[in-house]
Protein backbone atom coordinates (compact mmCIF):
# COMPACT_ATOMS: atom_id res chain seq x y z
CA UNK A 1 0.00 0.00 0.00
CA UNK A 2 1.36 3.66 -1.05
CA UNK A 3 2.10 6.15 1.98
CA UNK A 4 0.33 9.02 1.84
CA UNK A 5 3.55 11.25 -0.11
CA UNK A 6 3.66 8.32 -2.95
CA UNK A 7 -0.26 8.55 -3.06
CA UNK A 8 -0.47 11.95 -3.74
CA UNK A 9 2.25 11.83 -6.02
CA UNK A 10 0.80 8.72 -8.21
CA UNK A 11 -2.16 10.97 -8.59
CA UNK A 12 -0.68 14.01 -9.42
CA UNK A 13 1.83 11.81 -12.29
CA UNK A 14 -1.98 10.23 -13.63
CA UNK A 15 -4.08 13.58 -13.65
CA UNK A 16 -1.18 14.89 -15.29
CA UNK A 17 -1.32 12.50 -17.74
CA UNK A 18 -4.88 12.16 -18.50
CA UNK A 19 -5.36 15.90 -18.94
CA UNK A 20 -2.49 15.77 -21.36
CA UNK A 21 -4.14 13.20 -23.31
CA UNK A 22 -7.59 15.06 -23.74
CA UNK A 23 -6.11 18.16 -24.66
CA UNK A 24 -3.64 16.19 -27.63
CA UNK A 25 -6.68 14.77 -28.71
CA UNK A 26 -8.82 18.02 -28.43
CA UNK A 27 -6.02 20.18 -30.16
CA UNK A 28 -5.40 18.35 -33.06
CA UNK A 29 -2.83 20.05 -35.51
CA UNK A 30 -4.40 21.61 -38.18
CA UNK A 31 -3.05 21.67 -42.12
CA UNK A 32 -4.34 25.57 -42.95
CA UNK A 33 -3.81 28.71 -41.01
CA UNK A 34 -5.50 28.41 -37.52
CA UNK A 35 -2.19 26.21 -37.11
CA UNK A 36 -0.73 28.97 -35.23
CA UNK A 37 -3.43 29.20 -33.02
CA UNK A 38 -4.08 25.39 -31.92
CA UNK A 39 0.11 25.48 -31.73
CA UNK A 40 -0.16 28.54 -29.12
CA UNK A 41 -3.14 26.09 -27.50
CA UNK A 42 -1.25 23.58 -27.28
CA UNK A 43 1.48 25.45 -25.84
CA UNK A 44 -0.03 26.67 -22.72
CA UNK A 45 -1.64 23.68 -21.60
CA UNK A 46 0.45 20.64 -22.35
CA UNK A 47 3.09 20.02 -20.25
CA UNK A 48 3.03 21.92 -17.72
CA UNK A 49 1.25 22.95 -14.11
CA UNK A 50 0.37 20.44 -11.31
CA UNK A 51 -3.72 19.74 -12.54
CA UNK A 52 -4.46 20.13 -9.25
CA UNK A 53 -7.84 21.69 -10.53
CA UNK A 54 -8.95 18.41 -12.47
CA UNK A 55 -7.35 16.04 -9.73
CA UNK A 56 -10.06 17.52 -7.11
CA UNK A 57 -12.60 17.65 -9.54
CA UNK A 58 -11.89 13.87 -10.74
CA UNK A 59 -11.27 12.78 -6.91
CA UNK A 60 -14.71 14.24 -5.99
CA UNK A 61 -16.54 12.58 -8.87
CA UNK A 62 -15.11 9.08 -8.14
CA UNK A 63 -16.00 9.34 -4.59
CA UNK A 64 -19.69 9.28 -5.80
CA UNK A 65 -18.90 6.47 -8.46
CA UNK A 66 -18.61 8.90 -11.49
CA UNK A 67 -16.47 7.21 -14.31
CA UNK A 68 -13.60 8.48 -14.65
CA UNK A 69 -12.99 9.75 -18.14
CA UNK A 70 -16.43 11.78 -18.19
CA UNK A 71 -14.37 13.69 -14.74
CA UNK A 72 -11.64 13.98 -16.65
CA UNK A 73 -13.76 15.81 -19.32
CA UNK A 74 -15.11 18.10 -16.49
CA UNK A 75 -11.48 18.96 -15.56
CA UNK A 76 -9.85 19.37 -18.36
CA UNK A 77 -12.15 22.33 -18.71
CA UNK A 78 -11.64 23.95 -15.78
CA UNK A 79 -7.90 23.76 -16.66
CA UNK A 80 -8.92 25.48 -19.88
CA UNK A 81 -10.50 28.23 -17.75
CA UNK A 82 -7.55 27.96 -15.81
CA UNK A 83 -4.48 28.01 -18.47
CA UNK A 84 -6.59 30.64 -20.28
CA UNK A 85 -6.47 33.29 -17.82
CA UNK A 86 -2.94 32.66 -16.88
CA UNK A 87 -2.44 33.26 -20.56
CA UNK A 88 -3.95 36.91 -20.19
CA UNK A 89 -2.92 37.49 -16.55
CA UNK A 90 0.62 36.81 -18.30
CA UNK A 91 -0.02 39.81 -20.97
CA UNK A 92 2.15 43.22 -20.72
CA UNK A 93 -1.17 45.10 -20.20
CA UNK A 94 -1.81 42.91 -16.69
CA UNK A 95 0.90 41.21 -15.03
CA UNK A 96 3.23 41.57 -17.63
CA UNK A 97 5.53 38.06 -17.28
CA UNK A 98 8.10 36.57 -18.93
CA UNK A 99 8.10 33.34 -17.83
CA UNK A 100 5.37 30.68 -16.74
CA UNK A 101 5.56 27.21 -15.73
CA UNK A 102 9.47 27.67 -16.01
CA UNK A 103 9.43 28.75 -19.83
CA UNK A 104 8.57 31.59 -21.69
CA UNK A 105 4.88 32.97 -21.19
CA UNK A 106 2.54 32.29 -24.75
CA UNK A 107 3.12 35.95 -25.66
CA UNK A 108 6.69 35.84 -25.65
CA UNK A 109 7.14 32.28 -27.09
CA UNK A 110 4.40 33.32 -30.15
CA UNK A 111 3.06 37.15 -30.39
CA UNK A 112 0.51 38.82 -28.09
CA UNK A 113 -2.32 38.92 -30.24
CA UNK A 114 -1.78 35.19 -31.09
CA UNK A 115 -1.78 35.25 -27.11
CA UNK A 116 -5.03 36.69 -27.04
CA UNK A 117 -6.80 34.57 -28.96
CA UNK A 118 -5.43 31.23 -27.81
CA UNK A 119 -6.84 32.41 -24.34
CA UNK A 120 -10.07 33.56 -25.52
CA UNK A 121 -10.26 29.81 -27.83
CA UNK A 122 -9.67 28.11 -24.72
CA UNK A 123 -12.10 29.66 -22.43
CA UNK A 124 -14.41 28.69 -25.61
CA UNK A 125 -13.14 24.56 -25.72
CA UNK A 126 -13.80 24.91 -21.34
CA UNK A 127 -17.43 25.18 -22.31
CA UNK A 128 -17.67 23.09 -25.17
CA UNK A 129 -16.51 19.98 -23.38
CA UNK A 130 -18.66 20.89 -20.70
CA UNK A 131 -21.90 21.09 -23.35
CA UNK A 132 -20.60 17.39 -25.38
CA UNK A 133 -22.91 14.66 -23.98
CA UNK A 134 -19.86 12.44 -23.78
CA UNK A 135 -19.31 14.89 -19.75
CA UNK A 136 -22.78 13.49 -19.06
CA UNK A 137 -25.79 11.99 -21.27
CA UNK A 138 -28.43 14.09 -18.70
CA UNK A 139 -28.81 17.78 -20.18
CA UNK A 140 -29.50 19.36 -16.61
CA UNK A 141 -26.32 18.02 -14.91
CA UNK A 142 -24.63 19.40 -18.21
CA UNK A 143 -26.39 22.58 -17.98
CA UNK A 144 -25.43 22.55 -14.55
CA UNK A 145 -21.79 22.19 -15.00
CA UNK A 146 -21.83 25.53 -17.67
CA UNK A 147 -23.38 27.47 -15.36
CA UNK A 148 -21.07 26.60 -12.18
CA UNK A 149 -17.68 26.92 -13.89
CA UNK A 150 -19.35 30.33 -15.63
CA UNK A 151 -19.61 31.62 -12.37
CA UNK A 152 -16.41 30.93 -11.14
CA UNK A 153 -15.14 32.36 -14.16
CA UNK A 154 -16.86 35.90 -14.34
CA UNK A 155 -17.32 38.69 -12.29
CA UNK A 156 -18.32 37.21 -9.40
CA UNK A 157 -14.87 35.00 -9.44
CA UNK A 158 -11.91 34.85 -11.27
CA UNK A 159 -12.14 37.82 -13.32
CA UNK A 160 -14.12 39.93 -10.85
CA UNK A 161 -10.85 38.81 -8.25
CA UNK A 162 -8.59 39.62 -10.72
CA UNK A 163 -10.14 43.22 -11.40
CA UNK A 164 -9.36 44.09 -7.95
CA UNK A 165 -5.98 42.47 -7.84
CA UNK A 166 -5.07 44.94 -10.48
CA UNK A 167 -6.74 47.67 -8.21
CA UNK A 168 -4.59 46.71 -5.56
CA UNK A 169 -1.76 48.78 -6.44
CA UNK A 170 -3.99 52.12 -5.64
CA UNK A 171 -5.86 51.18 -2.70
CA UNK A 172 -5.33 50.10 0.60
CA UNK A 173 -6.91 46.82 1.28
CA UNK A 174 -7.20 45.28 4.71
CA UNK A 175 -7.18 41.79 5.60
CA UNK A 176 -10.89 41.31 4.61
CA UNK A 177 -10.85 42.70 1.67
CA UNK A 178 -7.44 40.49 0.69
CA UNK A 179 -9.23 37.60 1.48
CA UNK A 180 -12.00 38.39 -0.45
CA UNK A 181 -9.98 39.10 -3.72
CA UNK A 182 -8.45 35.84 -3.25
CA UNK A 183 -11.89 33.82 -2.45
CA UNK A 184 -12.54 34.85 -6.03
CA UNK A 185 -9.13 35.00 -8.03
CA UNK A 186 -7.98 31.81 -6.87
CA UNK A 187 -11.00 30.42 -4.48
CA UNK A 188 -13.65 30.10 -7.12
CA UNK A 189 -12.04 27.81 -9.13
CA UNK A 190 -11.17 25.39 -7.10
CA UNK A 191 -14.70 25.44 -5.65
CA UNK A 192 -15.99 25.33 -8.90
CA UNK A 193 -14.08 22.01 -9.42
CA UNK A 194 -14.97 20.32 -5.90
CA UNK A 195 -18.11 21.62 -6.99
CA UNK A 196 -18.66 19.48 -10.36
CA UNK A 197 -17.48 16.78 -9.37
CA UNK A 198 -20.44 16.50 -6.81
CA UNK A 199 -22.83 17.73 -9.42
CA UNK A 200 -21.32 14.65 -11.90
CA UNK A 201 -22.20 12.27 -8.77
CA UNK A 202 -25.53 13.87 -8.25
CA UNK A 203 -25.33 14.97 -4.61
CA UNK A 204 -28.02 17.36 -4.17
CA UNK A 205 -27.02 21.16 -3.66
CA UNK A 206 -28.06 20.60 0.41
CA UNK A 207 -25.96 17.48 0.30
CA UNK A 208 -22.65 20.09 -0.81
CA UNK A 209 -21.75 21.89 1.99
CA UNK A 210 -18.79 20.42 3.63
CA UNK A 211 -17.70 20.11 0.29
CA UNK A 212 -17.36 23.76 -0.64
CA UNK A 213 -16.37 24.30 3.45
CA UNK A 214 -13.63 22.38 2.08
CA UNK A 215 -12.71 23.83 -0.95
CA UNK A 216 -12.94 27.63 0.42
CA UNK A 217 -10.30 26.54 3.42
CA UNK A 218 -8.09 25.37 0.94
CA UNK A 219 -8.89 27.89 -1.66
CA UNK A 220 -7.70 29.86 1.41
CA UNK A 221 -4.87 27.95 2.55
CA UNK A 222 -3.52 27.64 -1.27
CA UNK A 223 -3.64 31.66 -1.65
CA UNK A 224 -1.85 31.96 1.62
CA UNK A 225 1.26 30.02 0.57
CA UNK A 226 1.33 31.15 -2.50
CA UNK A 227 1.95 34.81 -0.96
CA UNK A 228 5.01 32.75 1.18
CA UNK A 229 6.67 31.19 -1.50
CA UNK A 230 6.66 34.64 -3.20
CA UNK A 231 8.29 36.22 -0.20
CA UNK A 232 10.60 33.56 0.20
CA UNK A 233 10.63 31.33 -2.25
CA UNK A 234 13.05 30.05 -4.77
CA UNK A 235 12.17 31.63 -8.81
CA UNK A 236 13.40 28.71 -10.34
CA UNK A 237 11.89 26.26 -8.17
CA UNK A 238 8.69 28.51 -9.06
CA UNK A 239 9.65 28.75 -12.67
CA UNK A 240 8.24 32.10 -12.47
CA UNK A 241 9.07 35.48 -11.72
CA UNK A 242 8.65 36.09 -7.51
CA UNK A 243 8.45 39.02 -5.27
CA UNK A 244 6.47 41.41 -7.70
CA UNK A 245 3.84 42.43 -5.31
CA UNK A 246 5.91 43.63 -2.79
CA UNK A 247 7.57 45.17 -5.60
CA UNK A 248 3.84 46.68 -6.45
CA UNK A 249 2.80 47.65 -3.30
CA UNK A 250 0.21 45.29 -3.17
CA UNK A 251 -1.28 43.95 0.00
CA UNK A 252 -1.03 40.60 0.72
CA UNK A 253 -1.33 37.73 3.30
CA UNK A 254 2.12 37.65 4.53
CA UNK A 255 2.51 41.57 4.56
CA UNK A 256 -0.79 42.10 6.13
CA UNK A 257 -0.28 38.86 8.66
CA UNK A 258 3.64 38.65 9.34
CA UNK A 259 5.30 35.27 7.96
CA UNK A 260 4.99 33.37 11.02
CA UNK A 261 1.36 33.90 11.44
CA UNK A 262 0.31 33.36 7.72
CA UNK A 263 2.14 30.15 7.89
CA UNK A 264 0.41 29.17 10.99
CA UNK A 265 -2.97 30.02 9.50
CA UNK A 266 -2.50 28.16 6.38
CA UNK A 267 -2.13 24.88 8.22
CA UNK A 268 -4.98 25.98 10.36
CA UNK A 269 -7.17 25.86 7.77
CA UNK A 270 -5.84 22.98 6.19
CA UNK A 271 -6.95 21.36 9.13
CA UNK A 272 -9.94 22.81 8.92
CA UNK A 273 -10.56 21.68 5.27
CA UNK A 274 -9.83 17.65 6.15
CA UNK A 275 -12.29 18.04 9.16
CA UNK A 276 -15.02 18.79 6.60
CA UNK A 277 -14.49 15.44 5.23
CA UNK A 278 -15.01 13.68 8.76
CA UNK A 279 -17.98 11.94 7.04
CA UNK A 280 -16.18 10.22 4.69
CA UNK A 281 -14.07 7.27 4.40
CA UNK A 282 -10.85 6.26 2.51
CA UNK A 283 -12.62 7.32 -0.38
CA UNK A 284 -11.72 10.83 0.22
CA UNK A 285 -8.41 9.98 0.82
CA UNK A 286 -6.89 12.10 -2.36
CA UNK A 287 -9.08 15.09 -1.08
CA UNK A 288 -7.40 14.88 2.13
CA UNK A 289 -4.12 14.27 0.68
CA UNK A 290 -4.25 17.93 -1.76
CA UNK A 291 -5.03 19.54 1.09
CA UNK A 292 -1.60 18.76 3.00
CA UNK A 293 0.12 19.14 -0.44
CA UNK A 294 -1.75 22.86 -0.60
CA UNK A 295 1.05 24.05 2.45
CA UNK A 296 3.74 21.37 2.31
CA UNK A 297 4.33 22.56 -1.68
CA UNK A 298 7.25 24.60 -2.51
CA UNK A 299 6.44 26.07 -6.03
Amino acid sequence: MLDSDDFLKAGLVRIQREVDSVFHAELAPTSDSRNRLIEAMRYAVIGGGKRIRPLLLVSTAEMYGVGRDAALRAGCAVEAIHSYSLIHDDLPCMDDDDLRHGKPTTHKAFDEATAVLAGDALHALAFELLAHDETSHDPFIRSELVTTLASASGMGGMAGGQMMDMMAESEDYDLHTITRLQQLKTGALLGAAVEMGAILGRVSPEGRGHLRNYARDIGLAFQIVDDLLDHEGDEEKAGKALRKDAGQGKATFVSLMGVDHAREQAHALVEQAIGHLITHGEEANMLRAVARFIVERDR
